[in-house]
């Protein structure tokens, strides 16, 4: 017998339903509903529009009903952003985007109070400006009334699911993306929330991925016209959602979750923390099982969405099809950034903030819209040859191919200047696999699968993968090393 599951999967820029059906043998897709994700600012402030989001929500499920309809609900989104809740059970305001400029200095600030290696030690994850537990410490310093009035705080997966039941619960991948997972105690770093003066009381019990949260609320069943169904806590992380669907054959594999950022790393039992990850910031992060998604974020795609969308508001109306081209005519290793500078993160725009980085250090300034491309490409490309250095460094593994998975295995260039860049062959595919993942965790909850590894066995069996092999080797080899020297400049 068929079994129909929806999945609600959130981007930083859009979002879909997708109902997922298997039979036994494999899994086919079917999207029956797709919207933007567009962040609103307001004032200083940039703000996640959740009202229309789970308006979208809705829809998506009056939409799957209508296409035959389905058994459960999950829902991934991306990490660290959350919402706050009063003692009445109400939203405080909208979230905040996690790119909103409330942060930055404070890793700085806190490691006053919380040195970094205390930090790190406790909870395993990358530094970044981004983080949950500034964000909050953000609002304790500058909004502290908003603080006073939170009794619950929910992650946006979280926030989606209590939308949808009335139930609260915080998932585990999503809980660990926050830099307040004590990953040796596998609950709250309470001693150090409470040293940043951050409320306890916001965090609530953390729970397994794969628990039912539990049913749609009678009111919107009766709205969206469907009979109670189950709402999954699956891996709320969208990169742990991906993570769970990499159609790897091996235990040991490294794989690129690629899209507006890229998170590059493995998938380990037990964590790893010690002072080569804490200089190479590298984080852990929880997913299915109690795994260790032991990875590093880079931006990605983002600096070729953001620096399209620049020029595409001066009146240039390019494809990424003609971007791809144009950075293809361009002269190559002229000159690198780093992509995780911080000047590259808000919005804006980017290609003169590229041109400064070359400027800056030394090196050739791009001018034109193919040069900037082809800076930005091969930038990415060195980056990911720098991160798997870094892991197989940290695990002492080697890794023989990389899996890109997500909707960065369109970007054939990327994928085969990864491939040339880090001297592996890369594994492109599945696209969604961030859906199939969400779709893997709700067959795993409800026993129409029995493990993770029969789950990927049946994801391989269900996509179809882009095989890269690395082409000229030696220039990519030499370049790499100037840009390592550039990056330390």
């Amino acid at each position: 017998m068929e079994k129909r599951v929806l999945a609600i999967d959130f981007g930083a820029s859009s979002g879909r339903a997708i109902i997922g059906k298997f039979d036994g043998e494999k899994i086919s897709l079917e999207e029956v509903h797709r919207f933007s994700n567009d962040p609103v600012k307001v004032g200083d402030t940039m703000y996640w529009d959740v009202l229309r989001l789970f308006y979208n929500i809705k829809q998506g499920i009056v939409n799957a009903k209508l296409a035959g309809g389905f058994d459960s609900i999950g829902i991934d989104t991306w990490g660290v952003d959350f919402g706050l809740i009063d003692e009445f059970g109400c939203l405080l305001e909208n979230p905040v985007h996690y790119r909103d400029l409330r942060t930055a200095g404070l890793i700085e600030e806190c490691a006053k109070t919380v040195p970094n290696d205390e930090f790190y030690g406790a909870t395993g994850i990358q530094f970044m400006e981004l983080n949950t537990v500034y964000q909050l410490y953000a609002l304790k310093k500058y909004r502290p009334h908003i603080l006073e009035r939170a009794d619950r705080l929910l992650f946006m997966p979280d926030l989606f699911g209590y939308m949808l039941t009335g139930k609260m619960t915080t998932e585990y991948s999503i809980a660990t993306t926050s830099q307040m997972y004590d990953i040796h105690k596998k609950g709250w770093a309470t001693d150090i929330i409470e040293k940043l003066g951050i409320p306890t009381r916001l965090l609530g019990e953390i729970v397994p991925s794969g628990t039912p949260l539990g049913k749609v609320r009678q009111d919107i069943c009766e709205e969206c016209g469907i009979d109670e169904v189950d709402v999954i806590s699956v891996c709320g992380h969208d990169t742990q959602s991906a993570l769970t669907a990499v159609p790897a054959e091996s235990k040991d594999f490294a794989f690129i979750s690629s899209g507006t950022w890229s998170l590059f790393g493995t998938e380990l039992d037990e964590p790893i923390v010690n002072e080569t990850s804490l200089k190479m910031n590298v984080t852990n992060e929880g997913g299915y099982g109690s795994t260790v998604g032991f990875l590093k974020n880079i931006i990605g795609l983002w600096l070729i969405q953001e620096s399209r969308r620049h020029w595409n508001r001066h009146g240039s109306d390019y494809s990424y099809a003609d971007l791809e081209k144009l950075a293809l005519a361009s002269e190559p290793f002229k000159c690198f950034i780093d992509p995780d500078s911080p000047e590259f993160t808000p919005p804006g725009n980017i290609p003169q903030r590229v041109r400064d980085y070359c400027e800056r250090t030394g090196q050739p300034i791009p001018e034109s819209v193919g040069e900037v491309m082809r800076c930005i490409y091969e930038s990415l490309a060195m980056k990911y040859r720098q991160t798997l250095d870094n892991l197989e460094a940290c695990t002492g593994k080697t890794y023989p191919a990389i899996h890109v998975i997500g909707g960065g295995t369109k970007d054939t260039l990327l994928c085969q200047m990864t491939a040339s860049s880090c001297a592996r062959n890369v594994v492109a595919g599945p696209i969604e696999a961030t859906v199939l993942g969400n779709i893997a965790v709700q067959l795993l909850s409800c026993g129409a699968i029995e493990s993770i590894e029969q789950a990927r066995k049946i994801v391989k069996a269900s996509e179809n993968t882009v095989e890269y092999s690395p082409e000229n080797a030696d220039a990519w080899a030499e370049a790499y090393e100037r840009f390592k020297a550039v990056i330390t400049k």
